[in-house]
């Protein structure tokens, strides 16, 4: 089962928190233990696991990746949008969260955040639940 959310950027580069996101697939699905495998099919915005309690830490990391990779570098590539192309392959667009009790597995301070790197836009994130199967004595 393929879950689809939208989400909505406001800048042309930001991390937007998706916990919320993940937690109504959870309801949706009724998953009580495995993974949820979160996937991006966009090639300028991906994903990224990190800390949520300091804002300054989305700041730093959004930064860092503009110091690295400048808007205008005179790439070739016509629509101007090359640094976030490679920003979102530095990323990457998908990651996996364990899910017990029906509950996501994150560590005390993180959170899944969508990585905008051309935005503003309307984007879609894709879900998939994979239900864990319980073992047999006999596969031990």
């Amino acid at each position: 089962m393929l879950l689809e959310f939208e989400v909505a950027t406001r800048q042309n580069c930001e991390l937007v928190a998706v916990d919320h996101l993940l937690q109504e697939a959870l309801r949706r699905c009724g998953l009580r233990e495995g993974v949820l495998m979160v996937f991006s099919p966009h090639t300028t915005a991906g994903l990224t696991i990190n800390e949520n309690a300091d804002p300054d830490v989305q700041h730093d990391l959004l930064a860092s990746l503009d110091r690295q990779v400048p808007r205008d570098e005179h790439y070739r590539h016509r629509e101007g949008n090359s640094a976030a192309h490679i920003k979102t392959a530095l990323v990457g667009t998908s990651v996996t969260v364990p899910v017990t009790g029906a509950r996501l597995k994150l560590g005390t301070w993180q959170s899944v955040f969508f990585a905008e790197f051309d935005g503003p836009r309307r984007r879609r994130l894709w879900i998939m639940p994979i239900f864990s199967q319980p073992h047999s004595s006999s596969d031990l």
